[in-house]
């Protein structure tokens, strides 16, 4: 053979075909599963990113914004020791307490703090329980047309569990007899738990002058907290309800059970 002749090609058989086809379908395949998992990984990614935003970035604004107006309105009582230096406790008063007049939409009026929740800060309570505006950002929000702080009906309010600081989050640790400390820029109000109970979104009689009773007529000074259950989901509803104890001037000291009495 010369050495411009070009060899000759060997016949395609229909086996040669068939394995080529293979060839080509699992490479196809192969970049097809590549691509997918390419794919799923940016969605892990994206996912995670998420549930830090949500379950971890959100306490942190939420918190720092509700710490802000806390300093802002010189709100913050931190459980403190009571002695020679320290705060003095108050005088608890049962007569009718000063209640102040039904804010407009997104006043801060009020905070709170619960004994029980050793460690968590001061929550401020603000007229309105949308989310974008009043849970999401502030905090606690108040049931617009509920009896407000020490009025006769109830006191009903609304926090998230879970997410953008969740002021609820420790709620089903809340026993009967303890107290609910809620305070005005002039007024403490200790209220005690009484109750709690699990209920359907739809159950607003949670939060009638009477809880529970929506055709009875209040003579009592109730309070009432809802928030979503179980945790990380909506679909019921966690209430826990409570009675006014006492009140008291703010200038007058703190109560007891925001002091450790030595």
């Amino acid at each position: 053979m010369s050495s411009t002749e070009v060899p000759p090609v060997a016949p395609t058989t229909r086996r040669d075909r068939h394995e080529r086809q293979q060839r080509r379908g699992g490479g196809f395949l192969l970049g097809t599963v590549g691509v997918l998992g390419e794919l799923l990984i940016t969605a892990g990614v994206l996912l995670l990113a998420f549930l830090a935003w949500q379950l971890w970035w959100t306490d942190v604004e939420a918190n720092s914004a509700q710490a802000a107006i806390v300093e802002e309105q010189g709100w913050d009582v931190p459980l403190q020791p009571v002695g020679d230096e320290g705060p003095t406790v108050v005088t608890p008063r049962y007569d009718d307490p000063p209640v102040l007049d039904e804010p407009e939409y997104l006043t801060t009026f009020a905070s709170m703090r619960v004994p029980r929740w050793d460690g968590e800060p001061t929550r401020t309570i603000t007229q309105g329980t949308d989310r974008p505006r009043v849970l999401n950002p502030l905090g606690v929000g108040h049931y617009e047309g509920t009896a407000m702080p020490g009025g006769v009906g109830n006191f009903a309010l609304a926090a998230h569990r879970t997410t953008y600081g969740k002021p609820f989050n420790r709620i089903e640790e809340l026993q009967e007899g303890d107290p609910i400390v809620v305070w005005t820029q002039d007024t403490w109000y200790v209220y005690r738990v009484t109750a709690s109970e699990v209920v359907m979104p739809q159950d607003v009689r949670v939060i009638a002058p009477v809880p529970n009773q929506p055709d009875a007529e209040p003579t009592e000074r109730y309070i009432t907290l809802t928030t979503c259950h179980p945790m990380f989901s909506a679909r019921e509803r966690y209430i826990v309800h409570g009675v006014l104890d006492y009140w008291a001037p703010v200038s007058e000291g703190v109560p007891a059970e925001l002091a450790e009495v030595s």
